[in-house]
């Protein structure tokens, strides 16, 4: 059967055994929403709750990601909700790089029927297919432009019922979201880093054990997203208006290089040094930044 509708798409998934997923489904969720969405969500699976009804985000991180809609003023009957992988993993473990690869013509086929405006990814395993190698607490609240989508990737929902400090994160990305459409619809270019074209990438599975009541909605935030402690370490460098989220090209200040600056190395013109790693316990050195009445050590004013 060709995939011509959302509906050509539906049948396949539910009559679907490319994986060995389909033996231990009750019901397969291959998505939902209008044909003509501006939002396209993609999760990572289904959970109990969705396994049992065949929709997808019905349990408790359906509750949540419902509530942020509305922070908005959205319903869920304006996006379309989809996810890696239409059948729930057994136990709630990580999906397998085989099943999201077998599920992948499914969602590119999604994608490309309903065109959105903005694709937001919500955890680790969707933001990889379009970001390779990235982790989900520094790639979140940044729009992206990978193969000429418009990718904005949020931490899942599921991790905010879990820590109050995800919550607020979620919570913070989700306000983006409306004025960051409203740019869009306008046909302006926002100013953000595009990222050159590559292969979808999938992180390998982890398995880890969840109760039969959890389902997708309860995970193990330790490997659904990124460790909290790195979260709570990148936040606040992560979380910029899509205004601002281009990053500038290196560019000599008023000042030139400083003394200590190699000659291939000019000076950026930031308060302080790179940011240390997020896991490194390091505190920033908070040193002026050169300016007209500030000269670099070593150097004095031209006037």
């Amino acid at each position: 059967m060709a995939m011509d509708t959302l509906d050509d798409i539906a049948r396949l998934v539910r009559e679907c055994a490319d994986c060995p997923l389909h033996q231990g489904r009750t019901q397969a969720v291959p998505g939902e929403g209008p044909a003509d969405a501006e939002l396209l969500f993609i999760g990572e699976g289904p959970g109990v709750q969705e396994d049992r009804q065949g929709r997808p985000f019905v349990g408790p991180a359906g509750g949540f990601l419902e509530e942020l809609l509305q922070s908005i003023g959205m319903s869920r009957d304006q996006v379309y909700i989809a996810n890696m992988v239409k059948c729930r993993p057994p136990n709630n473990r990580d999906p397998a790089p085989g099943e999201i690869a077998a599920c992948a013509k499914y969602l590119d086929r999604q994608i490309e029927l309903i065109n959105p405006r903005l694709i937001v990814t919500l955890g680790r395993f969707a933001t990889a297919r379009f970001l390779p190698g990235e982790s989900i607490g520094r790639a979140r609240g940044r729009l992206r432009t990978v193969n000429g989508r418009r990718i904005y990737p949020i931490m899942h929902p599921a991790a905010g019922l879990r820590r109050q400090e995800m919550k607020d994160a979620i919570v913070e990305d989700f306000q983006k979201l409306a004025g960051l459409l409203e740019v869009l619809r306008m046909d302006i270019e926002p100013s953000s880093p595009a990222v050159e074209p590559s292969s979808p990438a999938v992180e390998p599975s982890s398995p880890h054990s969840a109760s039969e009541n959890d389902g997708n909605d309860i995970q193990d935030d330790a490997d659904k997203e990124d460790n909290a402690m790195e979260y709570a370490a990148t936040a606040t460098a992560t979380a910029t208006p899509p205004e601002t989220e281009l990053e500038p090209e290196p560019a000599l200040s008023f000042w030139g290089a400083p003394p200590s600056a190699g000659a291939n190395e000019p000076y950026s013109g930031a308060p302080y040094p790179d940011a240390p790693d997020a896991d490194a316990d390091v505190e920033p050195d908070l040193t002026p930044a050169p300016s007209y009445d500030n000269p670099p050590p070593g150097q004095q004013k031209l006037f």
